[in-house]
């Protein structure tokens, strides 16, 4: 009877251990499989790019720097500025970010009906980024003016050209000579006196101060811009206060740029803005590029006399 009753606790022993061997395999290998299928926490989703170009605290300033980001579009850097030492300012725009755009002013070339009118209005307002001052008063004959097949101004042969093509693209030089790009369809032209640099060179006569146009007061160091391309197609404005020709070359020349056109001198008519879209709401806050500039009434947000440059993000 005892040996029954052995083998039966011997049996009632050896059964209880099995099953907790077994309970203690099933809770390790739920507790490992639960371990190595748990999914990580999902990524936190990046902030979408603002919906209109923003200004960098660099194109609030005044104080000299080279060039440095100015205005970012979508994520990446559109419009770079510079300032010296002696005053002059520069923007840098790349064109795959940025377009060019050629406005009529309200005397010249006057009248209505152009494309882009004699101020930034309307949906081009959502995406303006910067705007500078035109070419010289069509009445001195230094050079015509085309939009979108209008003439405002008769174009004419060797005279330097600011072109911009239909696929956004705006390229400088002697009418005839580099420009226009065969096959090209052209959106506008703005023509003002002869090439001021040339294959990367300053023009010959650039240390005759008279042949750039009749300063007020006959001084030799007026207000002065320009615009020039480099030789990998970006856009460079420069413009002072206090600028003679040779100066006006050399800050060019310092951004690389192969080929410039002299825009308008003296001061009530040389002026280049940056844009604050404060977060999308409100008025635009134009801020000046120089300044000490004299600057364009309205900042060519208001109808304006004269022709000028609108850059909008593309």
């Amino acid at each position: 009877m005892s040996a029954v009753c052995a083998v039966a606790l011997g049996a009632c022993g050896g059964g209880s251990s099995k099953t907790t061997a077994a309970k203690s395999s099933r809770t390790t290998t739920t507790s490992i499989s639960t371990t190595q299928t748990t999914p990580p926490p999902p990524p936190k989703p990046r902030p979408r790019p603002p919906s209109h170009p923003t200004l960098t605290p660099a194109a609030l300033g005044s104080a000299p720097t080279p060039f440095v980001p100015a205005v970012h579009w979508r994520g990446q850097t559109a419009v770079w500025i510079a300032r010296s030492t002696s005053g002059i300012g520069l923007l840098s725009f790349d064109q795959s970010l940025v377009v060019l755009r050629l406005h009529s002013g309200a005397i010249d070339a006057g009248g209505s009906g152009w494309r882009w009118g004699p101020s930034v209005a309307g949906p081009e307002l959502r995406h303006l980024v910067a705007a500078f001052n035109g070419g010289f008063k069509f009445s001195t004959g230094a050079g015509g003016f085309l939009s979108y097949g209008r003439v405002g101004a008769p174009l004419q042969n060797g005279i330097g050209s600011i072109v911009t093509y239909g696929n956004g693209m705006t390229d400088i030089g002697s009418w005839h000579a580099e420009v226009p790009a065969p096959g090209m369809r052209i959106v506008s032209v703005r023509q003002n006196l002869m090439l001021l640099i040339d294959h990367g060179r300053p023009a010959a006569s650039v240390g005759c101060d008279s042949c750039w146009g009749a300063t007020l007061g006959g001084v030799s160091d007026p207000a002065r811009s320009a615009l020039g391309v480099t030789a990998d197609g970006r856009l460079i404005w420069a413009g002072g206060e206090h600028l003679t020709v040779v100066q006006l070359a050399d800050a060019l020349l310092s951004a690389r740029v192969v080929r410039a056109v002299e825009l308008d001198i003296n001061p009530q008519w040389v002026a280049a803005y940056v844009y604050g879209h404060r977060g999308g709401h409100g008025p635009l806050a134009p801020v000046a590029v120089t300044p000490a500039q004299n600057g364009v009434p309205g900042m060519f947000l208001a109808p304006y006399s004269r022709d000028f440059f609108s850059i909008d993000a593309r």
